[in-house]
């Protein structure tokens, strides 16, 4: 890391949400390493989150993990309670948490109920999160900034019936994400990060020769990783990005163009 890096998010305190592992563990990770204090979020996997705790605290930063139901909204603004009430502010609100509807028994739930869990808690509890997020920092003297997490190929499409699912609840995300920039700027700055295939539980369930068809068919031949979505998501958290807002970053090798 670099200084400059270590400077970049330098005592900002840092939300995100679904942070115990994949994708919001590498976030958490690397906003710490970037200077940030972290409040981060589980829903049921609380030994993770406190391996994250201690991962951040390890390199001299404050972590506290809390238990967020993204579908309820009361537990939404208990989030925010505590956020402020352990480290006085809140700077940067990542909405990462989504629903699994793809391993494990949710992969064999029925479609509407698939459809069910992903409008409550990607589209629903993330509109909820990012309202309360705009209010939290909106009032503060130097504003703010939240990224929500869409899908790269809700621009495109994609066959089948969960990527349906998908497009719709990750496009709504973007297109409100786009919404409430236009309403809270200023003093808050609303950007999107857009993943594509990334390693992450998902892609361990995945026949062998599945994996290597999405490799071969992304022009920077690799699946992504947790990390590199995390080095962008440190970007649009930090200063580089202060003239940046209603804005997408695909974070996919270029699938999506």
């Amino acid at each position: 890391m670099t200084s400059a890096g270590t400077l970049a998010l330098a005592d900002r305190v840092v939300v995100v949400t679904g942070a115990s592992s994949g994708i919001g563990r590498a976030i958490a990770i690397a906003a710490a390493a970037a200077g940030a204090d972290v409040v981060l979020t589980y829903l049921h996997n609380e030994p993770g989150a406190r391996a994250v705790t201690n991962e951040i605290a390890a390199l001299g930063r404050r972590a506290i993990a809390i238990q967020l139901d993204l579908g309820d909204a009361a537990s939404i603004r208990e989030l925010g309670q505590a956020a402020t009430r352990e480290f006085g502010r809140v700077d940067v609100w990542i909405n990462n948490a989504g629903a699994d509807v793809l391993t494990g028994a949710s992969a064999a739930l029925p479609t509407v109920d698939k459809l069910d869990r992903l409008l409550a808690v990607d589209l629903r509890g993330t509109m909820l999160a990012s309202w309360l997020a705009a209010d939290l920092l909106g009032g503060q003297s130097d504003g703010g900034v939240i990224i929500n997490v869409s899908w790269d190929h809700v621009l495109t499409g994609m066959a089948g019936l969960n990527p349906q699912l998908f497009a719709a609840v990750k496009g709504g995300v973007l297109s409100f994400s786009k919404a409430l920039a236009r309403s809270v700027a200023p003093r808050v700055r609303v950007n999107v990060l857009a993943p594509g295939w990334i390693a992450t539980a998902f892609s361990n369930e995945m026949a062998p020769d599945l994996r290597d068809q999405v490799a071969e068919s992304t022009p920077m031949k690799r699946w992504g990783t947790p990390d590199d979505v995390a080095g962008a998501a440190v970007f649009l958290a930090s200063p580089a990005a202060a003239f940046i807002t209603g804005q997408t970053i695909f974070v996919g090798g270029g699938i999506v163009m």
